[in-house]
């Protein structure tokens, strides 16, 4: 063999060992992992300019006055014992929850399609727990809410769902922003004080980026619907931070299915492709559940975190959680502009309202009602049930 056909071999080993240098050894770590969720380091990478739902701003609460029986609210709770992270009504566990798998200290529980865990420390022993938890999943805690008992992440990318081709897994260590999915996620975590423990929720919410023109030379960012698998997935990771055991945790991820494909920028959306919304002459007055007080009381929780409503505050012994809605349809037009401050004009205050969830023997009838627990069904009302229609049919 000549030395003259040895240069072009050396120059290709040259050429590939140079680029997996670049790579690092964890590119062979990311050839061989089976994880279907990374959000590390993905702060840093976010698309700016992500559009979220109105009802995610902070609003300084009132003083409403305290509702008639004997019951107690979060907040006033809170105010009792002011280090209570999640100052909740006692309440005891339901009745019809049936537990799939117990480990030690936390076990998941389950009740139809609803999972959740259950501790018996206390919401102040798990609190600080669960900051740790989401900071070593590499998301970021944008809202904490102690009194209330909910904390919620940022919109982070999940950089799992990139293609783990060799060109990405190597050049692409290098040349990381330049890869998307296209998709943003977001959780919120709640818990809720019980008579033998905690109960924690972990809901998640979507984003997407769509092009809005046929052109495709723009994109906006929409909802897109919550994901089971990715709930499933972060219930199954902080049971075993909490103490389960890896079968019970495998045990929640494998019932829940598969997760959901990867889609990207080049999605074509368009204002003809969205959800058409339900007419409000549609939606009810009230919902009938067929469904129980405590198993209402969940799915309710869990459809206002799923649409990302801002609950300032709940009282399971009342069966009302407290929250504020500001309409979509208004989101980017409240703030005045510089001429109507002028002349005093104000930014319109997002409507408060009160979500009733009341047992009706075997079922629950679920109302909006206004500051002062009137009944009320005016368009927001009705807005705010059409979102609920769907998640607890």
């Amino acid at each position: 063999m000549s030395v003259s056909s040895l240069r072009p071999t050396a120059t290709r080993l040259a050429c590939t060992a140079f680029v997996l240098s670049l790579a690092g050894c964890s590119t062979f770590d990311s050839l061989f992992s089976s994880d279907k969720v990374d959000y590390r380091g993905a702060a840093a990478r976010q698309t700016q300019g992500l559009e979220v739902p109105p009802d995610l701003s902070q609003l300084a609460k009132d003083n409403r006055a305290q509702v008639q029986g004997g019951s107690i609210t979060a907040s006033a709770l809170s105010a009792v014992k002011p280090a209570t992270p999640a100052g909740v009504q006692t309440s005891t566990t339901a009745s019809g929850t049936v537990a799939l798998n117990a480990a030690g200290d936390v076990r998941l529980e389950r009740s139809g399609t609803d999972r959740w865990l259950h501790t018996s420390a206390t919401p102040e022993q798990i609190w600080p727990q669960l900051r740790a938890f989401w900071q070593e999943r590499g998301l970021e805690l944008v809202k904490e809410q102690p009194e209330v008992g909910t904390m919620e992440t940022n919109w982070a990318e999940n950089r799992a769902k990139l293609p783990q081709d060799f060109v990405r897994s190597t050049i692409g260590k290098v040349f990381d922003g330049l890869y998307s999915t296209g998709e943003r996620d977001m959780y919120r975590t709640r818990i809720e004080r019980s008579a033998s423990g905690t109960d924690i929720f972990i809901s998640h919410r979507g984003m997407q980026e769509v092009y809005t023109t046929q052109a495709r030379d723009s994109t906006a960012w929409q909802n897109r619907p919550s994901d089971p698998y990715l709930e499933a997935e972060m219930l199954s990771r902080l049971m075993l931070k909490l103490g389960g055991k890896e079968d019970a945790a495998k045990t929640v991820v494998a019932e829940a299915g598969k997760p959901a494909p990867a889609t990207s920028v080049t999605k074509v959306g368009g204002e003809g492709q969205r959800v058409a919304r339900r007419p409000l002459s549609e939606v009810p007055d009230s919902l009938t559940v067929a469904d129980g007080f405590d198993r209402a009381w969940r799915r309710v929780g869990l459809s206002l975190d799923r649409h990302g409503f801002t609950i300032e505050d709940r009282d399971r012994a009342a069966g009302l959680f407290y929250l504020r809605y500001a309409d979509p349809e208004q989101a980017g037009k409240e703030e005045p502009n510089f001429f109507q401050k002028l002349f005093g004009a104000k930014a319109p205050t997002p409507a408060r309202y009160r979500v009733s969830v009341k047992a009706d023997g075997d079922k629950s009838t679920v109302r909006i009602l206004d500051d002062r627990s009137q009944a009320v069904t005016d368009d927001n009302a009705k807005r705010i049930l059409s979102l609920l229609m769907d998640d607890l049919k």
